[in-house]
């Protein structure tokens, strides 16, 4: 089920007047219940996958806090292998195999592998993390094994976050279902308004934004260098605007029911660095592979040689945990490229600055700094959203020649999407500028009911009258 359905906008009314109707003792089941309905509208038989996941890890963490010893850390590795296994059979098997024959082909040799062709169970990337991280918590004591398996099952299957995140620890997240929530006004408006917010980047932005990516990343050799520049930029914004947009509309959602998930995004196009980026662009994500991956590699408290590994290891892992896909992998080493040059060249850099007389607080520096990483930023977005590493090779070899200011676009977009996409960029920067600045649900709080309601109603009314409805998935929902 999308959150920009018709389907969605009846079912989740409906969850939440039940869930407040219903006593405590029965509001965790019927969450859980919700989820399942939510999740089976994509394809219902792979509910199944999930529970077996869920099973593996709630079952791990039981015994993790009745073994000692060795046998710990065996059943530690049993639970995260046996979970990724199914992982691997449905998300990374047919790029395995398909790479391994091709392989063999080069040597002249053929072995039997059959590719599989197999429907990704939605948001499995996603839930998968979710459960392993609790898996790793129970074994490094930072928390109690959940005893109640329905309780653990809506912490992994919670509707609003169940297919792209945020990727929740259960210190944070499952504590929350044994609270008791009442039904409180300022809180479920507070929820409506951010989940409101997602739709428009969502509707507004990022499927407008989609219609001229879509177009000339199809057939990148078909447009010229100023065509493949401007669906670049448009592809960052399509991409944040979609993925931030659904994360803006889980916390709502969570929100109007009475729980707290984390911020996952913090306006990372205005950061001065890539190592800023990743501090603010999926920060669930990075902040999961920075927990239990860098760190449990080393971090950066080993020689820079080996700090350095680390950090290419890190990136290229998350990358290929986007997709299996080429272009995922280079895209993550790429983003581990540009920390470990960051880290090498930032002596080199503040001195190069500094003879300029341009120090870290001067407009001009802070200026270059965030025009600088959202332009290697693009460079990586266009191969995460090239179909292949020889389009991402044209685009990145070609957007800078031929510019024709006559051939931007088709004349339906220029005359129908491009003002209405640019309108609404402007508006997301205007408010992410005004975010950082002032408390928007505040100021709108201070005003009479009257005009605060007709503001409420104009921009649910613009996103109505401007929104792309095409029933499109968010982008994540394939990882």
């Amino acid at each position: 089920m999308l959150f920009n359905s018709l389907e969605f906008a009846v079912f989740f009314p409906l969850v939440v007047g039940i869930y407040f109707l219903l006593p405590q003792r029965h509001r965790v089941l019927w969450l859980l219940v919700s989820s399942c309905v939510f999740y089976m509208a994509f394809i219902p038989v792979y509910i199944f996958i999930l529970f077996v996941t869920i099973l593996i890890d709630y079952v791990a963490g039981i015994y993790l806090e009745r073994v000692h010893g060795k046998a710990r850390a065996w059943l530690l590795w049993m639970s995260i292998i046996s979970t990724c296994a199914v992982l691997f059979v449905f998300k990374y098997f047919g790029f395995f195999t398909s790479n391994i024959n091709g392989l063999a082909g080069l040597l002249g040799l053929h072995p039997p592998m059959q590719v599989l062709k197999i429907i990704l169970p939605i948001g499995l990337s996603f839930h998968t993390f979710q459960s392993l991280s609790y898996v790793v918590e129970v074994y490094r004591g930072k928390q109690k094994a959940e005893p109640h398996f329905i309780t653990y099952a809506t912490y992994v299957m919670f509707f609003p976050q169940l297919v792209a995140g945020p990727i929740e620890r259960p210190q944070h997240l499952l504590h929350q279902f044994w609270e008791h929530h009442v039904f409180d006004y300022e809180r479920v408006t507070s929820g409506l308004k951010r989940m409101a917010w997602g739709l428009f980047k969502k509707l507004v932005v990022a499927d407008r934004l989609a219609l001229y990516v879509n177009d000339v990343y199809a057939a990148p050799k078909n447009f010229n260098g100023l065509q493949l520049t401007l669906a670049t930029v448009f592809f960052a914004y399509q991409i944040y605007c979609d993925f931030s947009g659904y994360s803006d509309i889980a916390i709502g959602t969570a929100r109007v029911l009475g729980f707290r998930l984390m911020e996952n995004f913090d306006t990372p196009y205005y950061s001065r660095s890539i190592s800023e980026f990743w501090h603010r662009w999926h920060i669930s994500l990075s902040t999961w592979f920075r927990d239990y991956v860098y760190i449990s590699m080393g971090g950066s408290r080993v020689v820079k040689s080996r700090w350095f590994f680390n950090l290419m290891v890190t990136f290229a892992v998350s990358g290929l945990w986007h997709g299996a896909n080429w272009t995922y992998v280079i895209w993550g080493a790429l983003n581990g490229f540009y920390l470990v040059m960051g880290v090498a060249t930032k002596g080199l850099r503040d001195r190069a600055f500094g003879l300029v007389g341009l120090n870290e607080e001067t407009l001009l520096r802070k200026a270059t700094m965030v025009g600088t990483t959202f332009v290697l930023t693009c460079i990586g977005w266009i191969i995460f959203r090239a179909k292949t590493i020889a389009d991402a090779w044209y685009v990145m070899t070609h957007f800078a020649s031929g510019w024709d200011f006559g051939r931007i676009g088709t004349e339906q977009f220029l005359l129908r999407q491009l003002p209405a996409a640019v309108a609404g960029i402007m508006v997301l920067e205007i408010g992410q500028l005004l975010q950082g600045k002032v408390s928007i649900p505040s100021v709108l709080g201070r005003l009479p009911m009257t005009p605060r309601w007709a503001l409420y109603a104009s921009f649910v009314m613009a996103v109505l009258m401007f929104g792309i409805y095409r029933k499109t998935q968010f982008i994540y929902f394939q990882f």
